[in-house]
């Protein structure tokens, strides 16, 4: 007996949801309700990865710096600004 209630009583309960929503129907809902707890466990797998690769410390770029600049944004100076110089 589970809390009061026997298998029998279960049986009956089964048989009668059987009988009012049909076997394809219950198939299909039991369908959705485990691609809805299968999306829940990836989701939940998938932010503990997340979390465990944001305590890694990254990779360092680095630069060498060769001692020259140049400006990107350079623009071609007339004649005239180039003697003033």
């Amino acid at each position: 007996m589970l809390g009061g209630i026997s298998i029998w009583q279960l049986l009956i309960v089964l048989g009668i949801i059987i009988l009012i929503f049909g076997t394809k129907k219950l198939r299909n809902v039991g369908g959705d309700l485990g691609d809805a707890v299968k999306g829940f466990k990836k989701a939940v797998n998938d932010e503990e990865k997340k979390d465990d690769t944001a305590d890694k410390p990254h990779a360092r770029v680095s630069q060498e710096e060769s001692g020259n600049t140049y400006d990107v944004n350079a623009e071609q100076q007339s004649e005239k600004q180039e003697e003033r110089k």
